[in-house]
């Protein structure tokens, strides 16, 4: 599962490029079917960050399945509308900045423990890359975190 970001245009704006690269190299390399499933409403732009990350993941080359969530408005609601698309996997991965990604796989043990048990780590993380973008989402992702109201 990528999550998306605010995207002004019709094309991956940098981080959406950027996750859905890191939502791709997730796979393992010996998994059967791929499916992405990519969230995101149009919330900065007349199309939905869903419909641009999978345009760009066609882009990319991928010949999986793709679901799309193209409601969703914030990180909650990406969780919420792709539960559905989910139920039948037998791995989960959130995928964003790592600390986005953290507060998704939270929000998915809040509203669905069931399938947050089938949570595996994705590879957003790589070293050197989104050198000046990771100290701000760091600091936006911990701020968010902290703010996650106690089970």
């Amino acid at each position: 599962m990528v999550l998306g970001y605010r995207n002004r245009g019709s094309r991956a704006n940098h981080v959406n490029r950027y996750r859905l690269r890191a939502g791709l190299r997730s796979f393992h390399p010996d998994a059967g079917e791929r499916m992405l499933v990519l969230c995101g409403g149009g919330v900065a732009g007349p199309v939905s960050e869903a419909e641009v990350l999978s345009e760009y993941a066609h882009r990319r080359g991928f010949t999986g399945t793709i679901l799309l969530d193209t409601q969703s408005r914030t990180t909650w609601e990406n969780i919420q509308n792709a539960v559905p698309l989910i139920e039948r996997a037998e791995s989960v991965k959130i995928v964003s900045n790592s600390l986005h990604a953290e507060k998704g796989r939270a929000y998915l043990w809040r509203l669905r423990p069931d399938l947050a048990e089938r949570l595996r780590r994705g590879a957003d993380h790589r070293f050197g890359e989104i050198v000046l973008l990771k100290p701000v989402a760091a600091l936006v992702g911990l701020r968010d975190l902290a703010r996650l109201p106690p089970q």
